[in-house]
């Protein structure tokens, strides 16, 4: 991990954070501390179709994911209710929609969606590295489960980065097909500020169904742009592959940097990228056939007993300047190498 760490611009001589992992059972939540500062919690309540870090915050506190729907902020968009802080999860698992599930979605409609539902706390450590680890139950309405997950967060930081790597095992309960599908599969919402600018009017509706419309160029806030491992940039970036991709802008007067680094071991690596201008962050290896116009196609098949593995790392920067793409190659040449996030049986 200090490796890691040592890409950060100025980082090579900050000492890594200790870092503190609280649980609250009966909330149903866990906090991160890196240092004295809360960084993220983890949550998991009945309450959501499914468990998420929210929010995350940079090393000097600010908050780098959307507060709507659970603490909306002035200027913060509507749309798209289960976007929350960073999830994972799918469109299409034997026919169910894990992505789109949320209190909006009318109770005559839920029996085409999934839901995730933590129902271990596997373990919690503080140290140098923090560690969550946890077990869910990807079910239908009637809780029939589909898939067991089980999912390893390690966190560390120093006094301007902020690093989570997740390591997710989804095993087979019955034979189940991801269907290729455009929504999935790592996914983070970003701040306003981290949108990108737009030139064209855009149509949010909430989850009462009100719609809004911001008129192009009158939405001074948003300032962000990606940058992919293959030098693909702005709306560029979607639907294209990547061992890593980077959305940077101004929030305050410091430079964020929020990068999500791919794992060779992964299926379908390089990733493809679900990025969009409007916030959405997301790296969807199973999204091929919508990604290239139905040239191919990657449909995940598990047979019962079955499983695969996916490995993500989330890097968080500020300072006065954005991650460079050297600096992140270098980031992301370190977490191949990274061989001891197991998770836990």
């Amino acid at each position: 991990m200090l490796l890691t760490l040592a890409c950060f611009a100025e980082a090579a001589a900050q000492p890594a954070e200790p870092v503190r992992v609280t649980k609250d059972a009966k909330a149903k939540k866990i906090d991160v501390f890196i240092g004295n500062k809360l960084f993220t919690s983890f949550l998991y309540p009945d309450s959501l179709e499914k468990p998420v870090l929210y929010p995350l915050r940079a090393a000097n506190g600010t908050v780098v994911t959307r507060g709507f729907p659970l603490n909306p902020r002035p200027g913060d968009p509507t749309d798209h209710p289960h976007h929350i802080g960073l999830w994972f999860n799918f469109e299409n698992v034997n026919g169910l929609d894990f992505w789109n599930n949320s209190y909006a979605i009318p109770q005559e409609k839920k029996k085409d969606y999934g839901w995730i539902k933590t129902d271990k706390i596997l373990t919690t450590s503080s140290g140098p590295t923090g560690a969550l680890a946890y077990h869910a139950n990807w079910t239908n309405q009637q809780n029939q489960v589909l898939l067991e997950e089980t999912t390893r967060f390690e966190f560390s930081g120093t006094a301007r980065a902020r690093t989570i790597d997740r390591v997710t095992t989804l095993k087979a309960v019955q034979d189940v097909t991801f269907t290729d599908a455009k929504d999935g599969l790592l996914g983070l919402r970003l701040a306003h500020e981290l949108q990108m600018p737009s030139d064209k009017d855009e149509k949010f509706t909430d989850s009462k169904g009100i719609v809004t419309v911001v008129k192009a160029g009158t939405d001074h806030v948003p300032n962000g742009n990606y940058l992919t491992s293959a030098g693909k940039r702005g709306n560029d970036a979607w639907s294209t592959r990547g061992n890593w991709c980077k959305v940077y802008g101004k929030m305050g007067t410091d430079s964020v940097t929020v990068a999500i680094l791919d794992y060779p071991q992964n299926p379908n690596y390089p990733t493809f990228w679900h990025a969009r201008g409007y916030g959405l962050f997301a790296a969807n290896p199973l999204g091929e056939k919508i990604f290239t116009n139905g040239a191919s196609a990657k449909n995940l098949q598990l047979k019962k007993g079955e499983s695969a593995t996916f490995r993500y790392r989330v890097l968080i920067d500020e300072g006065a300047k954005t991650l460079s793409a050297k600096q992140l190659n270098e980031a992301a040449a370190d977490f191949a190498k990274k061989k001891s996030m197991a998770t836990l049986k």
